[in-house]
Parts: structure tokens; sequence; C-alpha cells
């Protein structure tokens, strides 16, 4: 695979952030800078939009993307599946082409700080030919076999995962990533048959910690801006 067909699943509802796809954030909509990422990479051929919103729609064609298609309100809501969201445009793919691609690439909204490398690592990633799904990862802060707790039903707090020994020191804890929004490379037989990303085997790439933001409230909104700025001076 030499290239591939991108998508940006962005609603347009977010009680987190109000609006925050379309969010000006260092000169331009949220939304845009992932446009741009993808427009930034040679081995993405065709990148498609879906939204629920007109004025996400309006934003994305004028930074370059296709909106072939509106997403369905279901398929938007707070509890909505962003797997569902995958299948819907797999599916309208096929309807209007005749097929689906063989491969696909997200890159959320949210994730402004991403850069064309992180992308063309990912499908590397994938190229290799051992794995379903590939997602970037980043080095967690916290620990759940060491400095994460949890209550108990008496209102005690445990560690979170207390493996088969005593940890005593951050050092000894197994080594644990978050999972990030940057990118997610797969292949549309696997969307459509999984039961959850997870049940297949998935490989993954490390991004950086300061790539790694995803834009979920006001606060990290700000992290992210000060980011851009800062990276931007």
């Amino acid at each position: 695979m030499t290239s591939s067909v991108a998508f940006i699943f962005a609603r347009g509802g977010s009680k987190g952030l109000p609006d925050k796809n379309i969010l000006e954030i260092a000169g331009k909509p949220l939304i845009a800078w992932s446009i741009l990422h993808a427009k930034s990479c040679t081995r993405i051929e065709r990148l498609i939009v879906s939204t629920d919103s007109n004025e996400i729609a309006e934003i994305a064609r004028e930074y370059g993307a296709e909106v072939p298609f509106m997403r369905p309100k279901e398929l938007a809501s707070d509890t909505a599946s962003e797997i569902e969201s995958w299948r819907h445009a797999l599916r309208h793919l096929e309807e209007v082409d005749g097929a689906m691609p063989d491969h696909m690439v997200s890159l959320p909204a949210t994730s402004p700080l991403r850069i064309t490398d992180d992308i063309d690592r990912a499908i590397d990633r994938y190229l290799k030919g051992d794995v379903d799904l590939v997602i970037g990862i980043t080095p967690a802060n916290r620990n759940p076999f060491f400095n994460m707790v949890k209550f108990d039903e008496y209102d005690l707090v445990h560690v979170v995962n207390k493996g088969n020994r005593q940890i005593l020191r951050r050092q000894d804890a197994p080594t644990v990533f978050d999972i990030t929004t940057i990118v997610y490379v797969t292949n549309s037989n696997y969307v459509m048959n999984c039961s959850t990303l997870f049940s297949g085997n998935v490989g993954a790439i490390e991004i950086p910690q300061e790539r790694s933001i995803d834009i979920d409230t006001a606060y990290d909104f700000k992290i992210a801006s000060f980011l851009m700025t800062d990276l931007s001076s």
C-alpha cells in the first residue's frame, strides 16, 4: 500500500468544550489542522470528513476535504460508538464507489499537534502485515501497577492493578502507555467485522507527549494553544 483513504470524524456537539472542532487555534479552526496534516501526507490519496454539522462541512470543504455525505444524528451523540461512524462511512463508499477501500486512516480532529511523520510511521507499521490495526501511544504519566488507585465498597483505596507481586518503586512497575488520538490505520474488513477495536492484533507507534494531546476540555484547548504558539515562535 503506497496510498490510503483518510477520514476525519468530527461531530458538531460537544459537552466538554462546545463547538470544539471549529474553535480557532493558532489561527485556524481546529479541524483544519487535521485536514492539513492529511493533505501533507503524500501517501493519502483521498480525504473525507464525516460530520453531522453543516458548519463543520463548510469549513472542511474550504480547506480541501471531501464531505460526500452527512453523518446521521444517531451516530453523532455523546453515547454513539466511534466504530459505528467508521462503518457508516465505509458503507457509504461501498454504495457510491462499488467497493470499500482496502485500507483506511483515521485522523481525529482533536489532535492538532501531530506531524506528517506520525502518519507515515503508522502506515509503515501497518504495512509490516502482522496487525489488523495500528494506534498511537505515548508514555503514561500514571501507572496502574504503582500510583493509580480506586475506591472499594468500604470507601478505602487500593492500587488499581496489584499484579502478581508487590511493587514498591516506580522503576519496578511495568511500562504502560496512554492511547493517543493521533492516528489509526486499519482495513475495511476488520472494521466491519470486529467486535471491538482491540479484538484483533493491534500494533502501535510511540508519540512524544508534547504531540499527543487530545483536546476534550477547555483546559486541553489552552494547553494545545500554548504548545502550538510555542512551536511556531
